[in-house]
């Protein structure tokens, strides 16, 4: 077999190939071995009647068309993988010799993943939350633990939100209570939203002994006529807090004195706040070097794309007992909306892979083999198998290619990660260190601590 490629417009290869008459002999042999498991000739058993039998008996040329068919894909695939083409949809053939006989020659002209200039990609400006720690979230985060330790006391005076309320519900429709809105002594939190946000603005100024009556919107959406409700406050509670003392620290965690509870939740939240901003700059990156992407998304990409996170969704919801029609009733969106949000993910997803995809060649980014060997380490100890097994599982399928392009675009969404500009929400420079994940292992020497202290 011989083949070339040429390049045409419009995003386009033609690959010619041409295959000799000796060679496509084989496949027509090929093809009557298949034909004479289908047919039955007098006094040959399925499968054993011989091709000049067959021949005389169908016609060769019904061994020639089967071979065209089932060999042409085949045909077409090694001249693919000869030429290295990036095909991203079904190709268009047309044999243009060899329908009756001779050599097989036909063109297969097919649409490839187009190769973009990504000008600016050098210089991303990525805007992310501040991984610093402030002391009003370790404040915040203080309280929360005191508001564990609260005690509820009455008071005598209007409810304001965070307070807890002593009230009885009850709820009609056109005057007829509906089963499983009328309850007594319901302790409920004023600002919660626990019940309907209508309940939060009627309860807030309310004094005990008031009833309010209001109307809210039925939660189901089928149903038009409101929901009357009558709440009676029986007793307005306020939370008092304990005093962020040396002995509460002590009672409500395992650290002797504030201080040292503030410093351990100062390292919680300083580690998932660079947790978060990690994942922001990578979709940071990511979200402004699509801004930079001038060329239109391939048809063939998108919708390839669309089909791909349809299948995924459907799969997802199938795992956990539901369908892609009750999913869109109980969301109420319309099926084309759902398709309309879908393109317009998958067409800045493709986008993105083919922006990624000319940093990679620009840059000149590649995986070595000690890198895909790592990402297979890695994927051993998730699945919780050798990683010997997991390397041959993914020769066997043809996988350790696609491995070695992960890691390769790994690591060109840390070179644009690394070539950034990163700034905080009011446009201040963030240091990098203060993205580096946490030194788990390492243990402080006094010197260290003693530096912590005098920075505080």
């Amino acid at each position: 077999m011989r083949s070339s490629v040429e390049a045409l417009e419009g995003n386009k290869v033609k690959l010619s190939v041409e295959v000799d008459e000796t060679e496509f002999d084989e496949a027509i042999g090929e093809a009557f071995r298949r034909i004479a498991k289908e047919v039955r000739i007098p006094g040959f058993r399925p499968g054993k009647a011989p091709r000049r039998i067959l021949e005389s008996r169908l016609g060769p040329e019904v061994g020639r068309q089967e071979a065209l068919r089932e060999a042409l894909p085949e045909y077409y695939a090694r001249a693919v993988g000869e030429h290295e083409v990036d095909v991203i949809a079904a190709p268009e053939i047309d044999i243009t010799a060899g329908q009756d006989s001779g050599p097989v020659v036909f063109d297969a002209v097919v649409e490839v993943r187009p190769k973009i200039q990504v000008a600016g990609y050098g210089s991303l400006r990525v805007e992310i939350p501040s991984p610093d720690v402030t002391d009003e979230e370790i404040d915040a985060q203080v309280d929360r633990l005191r508001r564990q330790f609260g005690e509820l006391q009455d008071v005598e005076r209007p409810a304001a939100e965070g307070d807890h309320v002593t009230i009885d519900v009850a709820g009609a429709i056109g005057g007829e209570p509906v089963e499983g809105l009328s309850v007594d002594d319901y302790l409920y939190e004023v600002g919660s939203g626990a019940v309907v946000p209508e309940l939060d603005e009627h309860l807030i100024g309310a004094n005990v002994g008031d009833t309010v009556v209001f109307d809210a919107a039925h939660p189901d959406p089928d149903q038009t006529d409101p929901i009357t409700f009558s709440v009676l406050v029986k007793a307005v509670k306020e939370q008092i807090l304990p005093e962020a003392t040396d002995e509460w620290a002590k009672e409500a965690s395992e650290f002797d004195t504030l201080e040292e509870l503030r410093a351990d939740l100062r390292e919680r939240v300083s580690n998932v706040k660079r947790v978060q901003a990690q994942l922001a700059l990578r979709e940071g990156v990511i979200d402004s070097l699509v801004q930079l992407v001038e060329d239109e998304a391939p048809a063939a990409l998108v919708d390839g794309e669309v089909q791909r996170r349809l299948e995924d969704l459907a799969h997802r919801l199938q795992h956990q007992g539901a369908t892609l029609e009750q999913y869109l009733d109980a969301t109420g969106t319309a099926p084309q909306d759902m398709l309309e949000q879908l393109r317009e993910q998958a067409t800045s997803a493709v986008k993105a892979d083919l922006a990624v995809r000319a940093v990679i060649e620009a840059e000149g980014i590649a995986a070595d083999d000690d890198e895909v060997d790592d990402e297979i380490e890695r994927l051993a100890t998730r699945m919780g198998q050798p990683a010997d097994e997991i390397r041959k599982q993914l020769e066997r399928a043809g996988q350790v290619s696609a491995v070695r392009s992960d890691v390769t675009r790994g690591k060109a969404l840390e070179w644009l990660a690394d070539h950034a500009e990163v700034v905080d929400s009011d446009g201040a420079p963030i240091d990098r260190s203060s993205l580096e994940p946490p030194q788990v292992d390492a243990q402080p020497t006094d010197e260290t601590d003693d530096t912590v202290e005098e920075s505080e």
